[in-house]
């Protein structure tokens, strides 16, 4: 069997599905690997140290498409919604596909994926239990994502992070405040620290106060009934409006008295709770900065523009997208490692067996049989 894995078209994603390193464990499964020329260069990978591990470069996306039995990428159609429509054209019947594609916020890509009879597997919906760790890509992303978040974060504040005792005086270390306290949120806040800052943190979920307090941080507790904050999944889930305006009434005196401000707060498929009204911003200093990692969801500040930074208020307001792609080496070998343990947990002597008994294959494959079959898009969407 082929596996391919054609350049990204998304614009700035400069990330690619597989780095040469994952060629060997592939090739050794019993499959080839056919990479469209070019496909890593953004990354920091070039043709010839795909060749050097057993990959063939192909020149035209046409070939990769047309031969390889399971394409891999980052972002598939739903999630490169303009430039994925031009390779719907390419897939064939039975064709695998494997790779980003916001399955449970439209549904009209998932039906033309079904249409073309392709078999797709959303890397979104790995489910997060013990044994799917190693496929896990949304946390390796927003492993990514923390981390960044606060480089930027530093890099608009007129402010340094650390404590200093100079002959010229003492600087005051910055005061770093995350809300949301996932995956993203936990990496923030180890970077915010490592770089010097004081840094607070809030999540709805109770669980991961011993998390925070692990790292450094101090972890801002809010009278609210939390109880139900949690889904089965480890998810914060959606509450009503309600929750939410307390819960911003009961943070405006943090989010005040914070230089800085990373909001991480995401509910899968659902448009971003908004955490940090226009009040909240004109009560910050002057220089503050929010970096809304939820720009990609409409983002948690009400003033957030998705790619844009603004400054209201004295404030900058940054809405970061795509921050994975900003370091496309290492989020390369992440997501590669992810999507490397996921397909060889198919693989079974050069063919691949989808045995939807597996609650890891179950849960992530989305169309099959020219059909949506998986059963959270079909209630989230109603089908």
């Amino acid at each position: 069997m082929i596996v391919g894995v054609p350049k990204e078209t998304f614009p700035g994603e400069r990330r690619v599905a597989l780095i040469p390193a994952s060629v060997p464990a592939l090739t050794k499964a019993g499959f080839e690997v056919w990479v469209q020329a070019g496909a890593g260069l953004e990354a920091g990978f070039g043709d010839a140290e795909y060749q050097d591990k057993g990959a063939h470069i192909v020149s035209s996306r046409e070939d990769v498409f047309q031969k390889a039995d399971v394409i891999l990428q980052v972002r598939t159609l739903g999630a490169n919604p303009q430039q994925g429509m031009d390779d719907l054209q390419r897939m064939h019947e039975g064709q695998v596909i494997i790779g980003f594609m916001e399955p449970l916020t439209a549904v009209e890509p998932l039906q033309e994926l079904a249409r073309r009879n392709v078999q797709a597997f959303a890397m979104e919906l790995i489910p997060r239990i013990t044994r799917a760790q190693s496929m896990d890509a949304l946390s390796s992303m927003a492993t990514i994502a923390g981390y960044k978040a606060v480089l930027l974060a530093a890099n608009h504040l007129p402010r340094m992070f650390p404590m200093m005792m100079t002959a010229a005086g003492t600087i005051v270390a910055a005061r770093v405040f995350v809300v949301g306290a996932g995956v993203a949120g936990l990496q923030a806040i180890a970077t915010a620290r490592r770089l010097g800052a004081v840094v607070q943190a809030y999540d709805v979920r109770p669980a991961v106060k011993e998390q925070v307090m692990s790292l450094g941080a101090k972890f801002v507790e809010l009278a609210l009934e939390t109880a139900e904050a949690e889904d089965k999944g480890g998810y914060a889930k959606a509450m009503d409006e309600e929750f939410y305006r307390k819960q911003r009434e009961m943070m405006t005196r943090v989010v005040a008295e914070s230089n800085v401000v990373i909001t991480t707060a995401a509910v899968p498929g659902k448009k971003a709770p908004i955490l940090i009204t226009e009040e909240m911003v004109k009560g910050m200093q002057q220089g503050s900065v929010i970096l809304d990692l939820a720009a990609e969801r409409g983002g948690n500040c009400e003033l957030t523009r998705p790619g844009e930074v603004v400054e209201t208020h004295g404030v900058t307001i940054v809405g970061a997208l795509n921050l994975p792609a900003t370091i496309p080496y290492h989020a390369s070998q992440m997501y590669s490692k992810n999507i490397q343990n996921f397909l060889l947990l198919m693989a079974k002597e050069g063919k691949l067996e989808i045995n939807l008994e597996d609650e890891i294959l179950r849960e992530t494959l989305v169309t099959q049989h020219g059909r949506i079959v998986n059963a959270r898009v079909k209630e989230i969407f109603g089908l």
